[in-house]
């Protein structure tokens, strides 16, 4: 499907007083279709592989909302790369009040899609929202204590310390930055053997983007579970898990699932970052069509 078949309208809102970036693709010729809301995971951006999944829900006559957290990507706020799930979740519960306004697109049909840290994000959001069609939760962070005990441990005390540094360091305004994602046996938020290539290949050459958060996060990454609200999340949701993930571990993911009162498991064979590309893409995209099709179809 081409660009131009499909509409492309700048959308921004307000989270918190600060603008953030929001894009609304709508497919040709559409009446208030359903709309997907999608934001990505730890410390990316919208442009960082989130569209190849949005242009195949417009091709399929979903609308998509995607937006970029603040102080990322197109989005204001300072202090840039600031990862911190309680503002991540200003930010979507935000975006879903500005999108329910859109006169484009059919409010009451409005699905959640998040992957990696943001599948965290659209579980706990769902169960405190209440009124969302559906969830999709993509290689899903569930439990900080499961995603912690990937990292080894000297890496995990010099991640610690590094945390420490930034807060202190914020209080004088020194902020201490670490990166997101690294090769094996560098520091890193990300160093597992598939994480460098994995997370690179997301971005598009000339994305507004830095390899580098705000090390506060290691402070709040352990204590981050968002899985323990699964139980009151009221919508279909659908879980798809990596069996090789070494990010997000999937058994983490399918107890979750297990919890969901209206919860759908596909476990794929693949590592955390496969199913954003190629074949095992395809693969992942027709399970989440499939589901949507079934759950929030288009013209009911």
């Amino acid at each position: 499907m081409g660009k131009l078949d499909m509409q492309s309208v700048d959308s921004p809102f307000h989270s918190q007083g600060t603008r953030c970036a929001g894009t609304l693709l709508l497919p040709p010729r559409a009446k208030r279709p359903p709309v997907i809301v999608m934001a990505h995971g730890f410390g990316a951006i919208r442009a960082a592989g989130l569209y190849a999944f949005a242009e195949r829900f417009v091709k399929a006559g979903y609308a998509v909302f995607l937006f970029d957290y603040r102080g990322f990507g197109d989005s204001e706020g300072e202090p840039r790369h600031w990862v911190s799930p309680r503002r991540h979740l200003q930010d979507w519960k935000a975006a879903l009040v500005h999108v329910r306004k859109l006169p484009q697109v059919d409010a009451s049909r409005l699905v959640l899609w998040g992957s990696s840290f943001s599948g965290g994000h659209v579980l706990q959001t769902a169960a405190e929202d209440g009124s969302v069609a559906a969830v999709i939760a993509q290689v899903p962070h569930v439990s900080g204590l499961a995603s912690v005990s990937k990292v080894p441990l000297a890496s995990l005390v010099k991640l610690s310390v590094a945390a420490l540094r930034d807060v202190a360091g914020s209080l004088v305004g020194r902020p201490h930055y670490s990166r997101i994602v690294g090769k094996p046996g560098e520091l890193a938020a990300m160093s597992s053997a598939e994480s460098w290539d994995g997370y690179m290949a997301l971005f598009p050459e000339g994305a507004r983007w830095e390899n580098k958060v705000l090390s506060r996060i290691f402070l709040e990454l352990p204590l981050y579970s968002p899985g323990r609200f699964a139980s009151r999340v009221k919508a279909p949701t659908l879980v798809v898990a990596g069996r090789q993930d070494s990010v997000t571990p999937p058994k983490a993911a399918q107890r979750a699932a297990a919890r969901l009162p209206q919860g759908e498991f596909e476990l794929l064979d693949s590592n955390h970052f496969q199913p954003y590309v190629d074949a095992m893409f395809e693969k992942n995209i027709g399970l989440q069509l499939s589901f949507l099709q079934r759950k929030v179809p288009v013209g009911a």
